[in-house]
């Protein structure tokens, strides 16, 4: 397939944001038009209001959450691994398949047009990847999360560090020298680092996709990261990709995967950081696996009137202390939404306006709540 440059685009929908300033404003108003004993109510609420929106919009010296981990699977749609789970939007009515897979469906762009024909039916259940489950029952499970491109693995792994990809497909050397990594474009990583914010990718490929990125020694290995994470010196943001047959691709075993997220976690915990530490569990790509949510939220009207949307639907996982407890999101997010939570934690800038709109998971967490115990694994 012939490969083109494209935009993709992310929900219109933004996370709701209340700047102080606005709050200041409401309050002078409100000043104004109420009576003396309603006009001291309403400035309590407001600084209670501000207090609480401050605990996800201060940077890390003040907030909670001092470390952000995004451990990023491969190739399973939400259907998949999550139709079975109680009260999410599922299909549970599928065949169960065996572990490992025993086929690597197609998932290219192009696949991904003719997906309600091609698309291969199928899903894992609860005693598959127990570990997923445990944690989606303890903590928050989104099911209404996609990936930002419809595409396979490289342009989503791109938008997960920068909000862009110049690609909808994975590049070939047959591409033109244009279309050809490594591309300049803006990125999270490079901007953590501006603002002396630490970070490291373990194990990823596309970093060195991107010119700033390529070579930095922040880029190690995937091993790397529970040895570091059990002695307690993980950086502020950690991407952390599967290690050789722990990604869960296709023809991986999805157990295998299962139980070595459950070791980083478990890392994370042994090293003391549990504390102060989010975590995203999500997945790169629809993996050419059917969802019965045929059809992702339409995300922008380019000038000319064309309609983009999302790819395919996939779940992810939301682990912290400040997690909401058995909580299934409604809310839509994509890969995207990981970029707008760490912008909005370390107080930086948008890359442009995709995560700029996105939702950063407000709805998933409770600053005001008893911190959660860590996670009891099967």
């Amino acid at each position: 397939m012939k490969k083109s440059v494209s935009r993709v685009s992310p929900a219109k929908k933004s996370e709701k944001k209340t700047s102080s300033r606005k709050k200041a404003t409401k309050t002078t108003a409100k000043r104004k038009s109420v009576k003396r004993p309603v006009k001291k109510k309403v400035v309590k609420q407001s600084a209670k209001k501000i207090r609480r929106e401050k605990t996800i919009k201060s940077t890390s010296t003040n907030s909670p959450i001092q470390h952000v981990v995004i451990i990023f699977k491969e190739n399973h749609g939400f259907d998949n691994y999550f139709g079975t789970f109680p009260g999410a939007n599922g299909d549970p009515n599928m065949l169960h398949l065996p572990d490992p897979p025993q086929n690597d469906p197609n998932h290219t762009h192009e696949t991904w047009v003719k997906r309600a024909a091609d698309a291969v039916s199928g899903e894992y259940i609860e005693s598959d990847i127990p570990n997923y489950f445990a944690l989606a029952k303890q903590f928050t499970l989104c099911d209404n999360y996609y990936t930002d491109v419809a595409g396979p693995s490289t342009p989503n792994h791109l938008m997960l560090v920068a909000a862009d990809s110049p690609i909808v497909d994975n590049p070939h050397k047959r591409d033109p020298a244009s279309m050809q990594p490594p591309y300049n474009i803006p990125s999270l990583p490079a901007n953590l680092q501006k603002a002396g914010i630490t970070w490291k990718n373990y194990g990823g490929f596309v970093f060195d996709y991107i010119n700033a990125l390529k070579g930095n020694p922040a880029n190690v290995s995937a091993g790397r990261f529970a040895v570091d994470a059990a002695a307690g010196k993980i950086p502020q943001v950690s991407w952390v990709f599967g290690a050789k047959n722990m990604s869960e691709h296709p023809r991986e075993n999805v157990a295998d995967g299962d139980n070595w997220s459950a070791a980083q976690i478990k890392a994370i915990i042994q090293g003391g950081l549990w504390a102060n530490t989010a975590i995203f569990i999500t997945w790169d790509c629809w993996g050419g696996w059917y969802d019965h949510v045929i059809n992702p939220p339409e995300v922008e009207k380019w000038t000319d009137g064309t309609q983009f949307k999302y790819g395919g639907r996939v779940g992810c996982i939301v682990v912290s202390p400040y997690a909401k407890s058995g909580y299934i999101s409604h809310v839509l997010h994509s890969q995207i939404s990981t970029i707008k939570f760490i912008e909005t934690l370390f107080g930086l800038a948008p890359i442009n306006h995709r995560d700029k709109a996105a939702n950063g998971f407000s709805d998933c967490f409770d600053f005001t709540q008893k911190p959660l115990s860590p996670p009891v694994f099967p």
